[in-house]
């Protein structure tokens, strides 16, 4: 199909395939975000995730359920909602519906449908969590996933600065901190509770399943996102720097979506 649109696009301009070709490469081009647009893309996250994750310190220290988890079920379905908690899930939700509805317009990634389901997902768990009153386990939940977050966008951030040293140490750190929190404490500890201490404390219902379900299916998602991990860090130990994005790639739009976005090559750009 793109030979052909080659074809006709030579006959009608009068220019030969290769003027075209090249003059395609070069519309292509102009379409990927600038280094500079991609740096400050993963500060804004970085800084969001350093700041989400304070907070989340910094409010949950002296709560109960941060060091016994038991106590997320404990007394359920009354118990208290701080003003505190309550601000840390607006801005979390607000946070994660910006993602995913940025998601369609900002750089297209390898893992595009990966992170809109994860998305959704969080969503869902923190709408599943705040009506059914099921904030505790969801606050342990989103502090254990910013964690990590801050280093991955950190990462990104440093290589797209050419600080490539210092990308490989954060990126060192990230690898060892993701295994740690998302294979690591995210089973044995939260879902753990939620599956098998939950039930031995407070009365299941339908909506607890659900929630459940969706806790199961980050995990999932987590397992893919390891795989990618682990592939980036070997190929990094073997070049001896990390190459390439981390956890997801970015994609070029198909050949047919860049045709109707722009204009046919003018004639009197040919040489």
């Amino acid at each position: 199909m793109l030979l052909f649109q080659i074809c006709a696009l030579a006959k009608q301009l009068d220019m030969s395939e290769r003027q075209v070709e090249r003059w395609w490469r070069l519309r292509r081009s102009q379409d990927k975000p600038s280094t500079l647009v991609k740096f400050c893309e993963n500060m804004w996250r970085c800084t969001f995730y350093l700041y989400n994750f304070s907070y989340g310190i910094f409010i949950l220290w002296d709560k109960e359920w941060l060091w016994d988890i038991d106590q997320c079920y404990i007394g359920y379905p009354h118990q208290g909602l701080t003003p505190d908690i309550w601000w840390y899930y607006m801005i979390s939700a607000a946070f994660y519906w910006s993602l995913t509805i940025s998601q369609f317009w900002d750089v297209r990634r390898k893992d595009f449908w990966q992170m809109f389901v994860h998305h959704i997902a969080t969503i869902l768990l923190l709408s599943f969590s705040w009506v059914c009153n099921l904030h505790r386990i969801g606050t342990l939940v989103l502090l254990l996933h910013d964690c990590a977050d801050i280093f991955l966008e950190a990462a990104k951030a440093a290589k797209y600065a050419n600080y490539q040293k210092l990308c490989d140490a954060i990126f060192t750190v990230f690898t060892a901190l993701w295994i740690m929190t998302r294979l690591g404490i995210y089973p044995f500890y939260i879902i753990w509770s939620t599956s098998i201490r939950a039930p031995m404390l407070l009365p299941m219902f339908a909506a607890y399943y659900i929630f459940n379900s969706l806790l199961c299916l980050l995990l999932a998602l987590h397992m893919v996102w390891t795989w990618l991990i682990l592939q980036v860090a070997y190929k990094a130990i073997n070049a001896g720097k990390m190459e390439g994005d981390i956890r997801s790639s970015s994609s070029e739009f198909s050949d047919s979506s860049h045709q109707s976005n722009h204009s046919t090559p003018n004639r009197n750009s040919k040489k």
